[in-house]
């Protein structure tokens, strides 16, 4: 089972790349569980028909109980990928971190990777700030592996460099690594000079370039990934490279 948290600044595009490459991994024949790690809850949607999915904070805001079954809080999308969000608490009220940990408690009691079995795990997490709940998928074990979408733009650059050394200060621990960068293309200037200059500065490879897509905005329109959408445009073919990169190397 490959574990991957793919981390970001907030709207640089983790959730429709992380929406994307579940559904090319899908669609190749792997068994993925996609966990939306965002207050905001909309990881999955795209996966979904443009439907939102009950988050678990939400579920239990509402029936005032954790859930007792899987199927109260989690939904199949596209290619059978198995969608689930956090979610987090009332605005202004409570800590949107403490929703990450008390779902993954819950997730754990539930089973989740036992009665699954998956292939790959994709954890959509809010990259902004890594500390306390969104800093679980890196300490707690729960992904082996962490990506960081990033654009040339200057805060993206800035709140990447953040998470790459928080990664790196947990190195010694056995925790998660950055495995890799993916380029999530804004067609600022000199773009990809500024992305190539901060993955050498921390020794990491781009794995992937995407480029900015009408078939994208598209796709989202009808609620759909690309890879749904549109499986043989060009864009479609970088995050079934992605995915296949991804099964094959080891290291990544």
């Amino acid at each position: 089972m490959r574990k991957i948290a793919i981390y970001g600044k907030g709207g640089i595009g983790k959730s429709t790349l992380t929406s994307n490459l579940a559904a090319a991994l899908a669609v190749l024949g792997k068994k993925v569980i996609q966990i939306g790690c965002d207050p905001k809850a909309d990881s999955t949607i795209n996966l979904l028909g443009g439907s939102p999915l009950t988050s678990v904070m939400g579920y239990m805001r509402e029936f005032d109980r954790e859930p007792a079954e899987l199927s109260e809080i989690s939904a199949r999308g596209f290619g059978g990928v198995l969608c689930i969000e956090t979610g987090g608490p009332t605005p202004g009220l409570g800590c949107a971190g403490r929703g990450i940990i008390a779902t993954f408690n819950l997730l754990e009691d539930l089973e989740l990777f036992e009665q699954e079995q998956p292939d790959v795990v994709l954890y959509d997490v809010l990259g902004d700030v890594v500390c306390g709940g969104f800093a679980a998928p890196i300490r707690e074990g729960y992904a082996e592996d962490v990506l960081i979408v990033t654009s040339g733009e200057k805060m993206a650059l800035y709140a990447a460099n953040n998470i790459a050394t928080a990664v790196e200060n947990f190195a010694d621990r056995g925790y998660a690594k950055v495995r890799g960068i993916l380029l999530n293309r804004r067609n600022v200037p000199q773009e990809e000079e500024k992305v190539r200059a901060f993955a050498e500065q921390h020794q990491l490879p781009i794995l992937a370039s995407i480029p900015r897509s009408d078939e994208i905005n598209n796709a989202e329109e009808r609620g759909r990934t690309v890879i749904e959408d549109a499986p043989d445009c060009a864009v479609s073919q970088e995050f079934f490279a992605l995915a296949k990169k991804l099964l094959q190397d080891k290291e990544i």
